[in-house]
């Protein structure tokens, strides 16, 4: 479980095929010298196990899964969005994310007139998920839905933000991972279950 506070953010160093999948190797951030093995690490927003530890780097594999949903099976990003795993004394700064990757979203506009504000576009078959002014994971990253509208919603980035996480780098047509509030899909799913049973 993360909160999608980002705390770090990390170079991809290789990848390799294998059987499994794609091993990814990434720079091991100062200070992780606790990291373990087993250890789940939020990759821009991708929930990747740590498969081996070096000095200064580490690997972790993306199954065919992460792949198909993710921008790691699209264009590799260069630079990630890191959080380690939730403690139970920490501060719940963000919201609930899971690392479970729902699909690519597409930044379709960038405006700096009002706020730095970033228009994505969606699946139109997720938009029961996105609420105005709930919460959506974008690289990782919690942020709050400005406004939505069919398949377009609009995030707020703030200056820290922008200056802590690779969402400073984003453009017009860049892919971006994006995770729905887990809150709004178990309740979509319970209404749907509801609708269907009551039509059986």
């Amino acid at each position: 479980m993360f909160t999608g506070v980002i705390t770090h953010t990390a170079t991809v160093k290789a990848t390799k095929k294998t059987d499994e999948g794609l091993l990814i190797t990434f720079a091991r951030p100062a200070g992780w010298r606790d990291l373990a093995l087993g250890e789940s690490v939020a990759t821009d927003g991708v929930c990747l196990t740590v498969a081996a530890i070096r000095d200064d780097e580490y690997d972790c594999l993306a199954m065919p899964e992460t792949l198909a949903r993710s921008t790691f099976g699209q264009q590799m990003p260069t630079i990630v969005n890191l959080e380690r795993a939730l403690q139970a004394q920490d501060r719940f700064s963000g919201h609930f994310v899971q690392g479970h990757v729902d699909g690519l979203g597409v930044v379709t506009a960038i405006s700096k007139v009002d706020g730095h504000l970033a228009t994505v576009r969606f699946e139109a078959t997720a938009r029961p998920l996105v609420v105005y002014k709930g919460s959506i994971a974008v690289n990782g990253v919690s942020l709050t839905v400005a406004s939505v509208d069919d398949d377009r919603l609009q995030v707020a980035l703030i200056p820290y933000t922008l200056q802590h996480t690779t969402l400073g780098s984003l453009r017009v047509g860049s892919q971006v991972n994006l995770e729905f509030d887990p809150i709004a899909k178990y309740v979509v799913n319970a209404v749907k279950l509801g609708q269907t049973n009551a039509t059986s």
